[in-house]
This record gives C-alpha cells, sequence and structure tokens, in this order.
C-alpha cells in the first residue's frame, strides 16, 4: 500500500519554529520534498539516516506531483515541507487534487505564518481592544491577479491590521491604495524581512510617507512582509483600553469583579 504524503509547514524559518509533530514526521521520513527557495535547508536537520531529500526550487507542479507519488510508492512516510502554513500561499489545493484522483492519502500539519512571526519579530500585536479586531492577510494584485472585491484599497478602507505577503517588490502600489483608501502620511508601517532567519531577520519602522525609502536603503527587496496597522506602535502611548478579561471590574466564570474601591493595584492584577 502506498505510504502517507504529509504537507507540513515548516514555519517562518528558524528551524525550532516548526510545530512537534512536523519534527517527528521530518525524523520518520523515508522522502522529504522542501522548497529550497524559501524554506531554509537547516529545517531538514531533523531528517534520518538514509532518507531521500530532495530541493523542488526548480520544479514544475507537475513534476513535485510526480515526485511525491513516486515517493508514497516506496516510503510509509513523505514529508512535502512547505515554507510557513501549507494553507496560506501555496499549491496545497493544485498538489492534492492529483492525489485524491489516485487515491493517496495525504495530510496536513499547520505551520507558524511569517505574519505571526514578523509580528513577534518587531514586538507588535496585531489586535488591540478599541483600536483594532480584525487582521486581513492579503497580497498586492502581481502576476497572480486579485479576485473581484478583493483589491489592496478596497480592504484597506476597513482601517483594520494589514498583513500583506508577497508585495515587497510593490511597496508603491501598497503606498497608493493606502493613500487612496484614506490612510494618512503618518500612519505607521513595518516591514520584516526573513522574520525567524537566524542571523538574516530585518526590522524595518517607518510611515506611509517613508517606509519606500526606508526600505530601499536597507535593500530589501525580497522575503518580507509589510504590517500596516492602527496598533503599531501601542507600547509607546501614554494610555491604552484595558483588555476586559483582565480588569478587576470584569466578572468571568474564572474570577468574580471587585468594585472599583477594593480593586487592587495594578501590579497585583490577575494574569
Amino acid at each position: 500500500m502506498p505510504g502517507t504524503i504529509w504537507f507540513v509547514g515548516a514555519g517562518p524559518g528558524d528551524p525550532d519554529l516548526i510545530t512537534v509533530k512536523g519534527r517527528r514526521l521530518l525524523e520518520q521520513a523515508g522522502a522529504i520534498l522542501f522548497a529550497g527557495s524559501l524554506v531554509d535547508q537547516a529545517a531538514t536537520q531533523y531528517a534520518p539516516p538514509g532518507c531521500v531529500i530532495r530541493d523542488s526550487k526548480d520544479m514544475t507542479l507537475e513534476e513535485m506531483t510526480a515526485w511525491l507519488v513516486e515517493a508514497a510508492g516506496r516510503h510509509q512516510t513523505v514529508v512535502r515541507l512547505q515554507t510557513g502554513d501549507p494553507g496560506l500561499y501555496g499549491a496545497l489545493v493544485e498538489m492534492t487534487r492529483p492525489l485524491d484522483a489516485t487515491g493517496i492519502a495525504w495530510k496536513v500539519v499547520p505551520g507558524v505564518s511569517s505574519a505571526m512571526a514578523s509580528a513577534a519579530a518587531a514586538g507588535e500585536t496585531l489586535t488591540l481592544p478599541e483600536v483594532t479586531q480584525t487582521v486581513i492577510l492579503t497580497r498586492v494584485a502581481g502576476r497572480t491577479p486579485m479576485p473581484a472585491g478583493e483589491e489592496l484599497e478596497a480592504l484597506a478602507a476597513h482601517r483594520t491590521t494589514l498583513c500583506l505577503f508577497l508585495s515587497i517588490t510593490l511597496l508603491h502600489e501598497v503606498q497608493r491604495a493606502l493613500r487612496a483608501a484614506g490612510w494618512p502620511e503618518d500612519a505607521p508601517i513595518v516591514v520584516v524581512q526573513k522574520a525567524s532567519w537566524p542571523g538574516e531577520e530585518k526590522v524595518v519602522r517607518g510611515t506611509l510617507a517613508d517606509i519606500k525609502k526606508r526600505c530601499q536603503a536597507e535593500k530589501i527587496a525580497s522575503q518580507a512582509m509589510i504590517i500596516a496597522s492602527p496598533a503599531l506602535g501601542a507600547r509607546d502611548w501614554p494610555g491604552i483600553a484595558r483588555s476586559k478579561l483582565y480588569d478587576p471590574a470584569f466578572t468571568h466564570r474564572f474570577r468574580r469583579a471587585v468594585a472599583p474601591a477594593d480593586a487592587a493595584p495594578a501590579s497585583e492584577a490577575p494574569q
């Protein structure tokens, strides 16, 4: 019987950020097909001796699918190691449709997205009470067009957090769309290149007005996440709205509210 093909999210780049389940599958894999143009090859350091390892950066979709099918005929566990999470900007559906047609079993192991890793690298939050509670993961139209209604200008009009994948070479278009949506010139923007990659991560902070020049100065032209959000820089604000979950005056099923006069000092508030 053919083996199982596992689509494993390698995470944003740091091999330590792969999930425990993903690492376990790599350790028992008979064959690994990894995205060498995006995934640090160190992620294959968990492969066992004798494992067949192939870089897919020069392969077409048909060649990758054929390789996985052939490997599943020889090995019980085959891993397709993808950057970030397999369900975000990958070819998961394109790869699995032929597997369904041939009856080969496949499963997915999620991974840490570069959007989350970039926010972590910059020490930022993507949501903040009474500021923004919505995160939009999207991209700017390039050679791959955007579906109707998903143009960046339309999404930016919501004035929520935007995490822009695959768009660093179109930063001028990002600026145009945000301006058209009413974002001010001093709106904060953070660009993170190679988030979590050991020794290669770069964090560039700027505004809508100057972020392109700042990225050019740092020679950032690939593998970068653009975050535009009204919550950026909140840790330096003079004050923020408190989270209700940890507010002494807020009741939930694990804790009853206390009267303001009896509230504990902030240093003693529930953690």
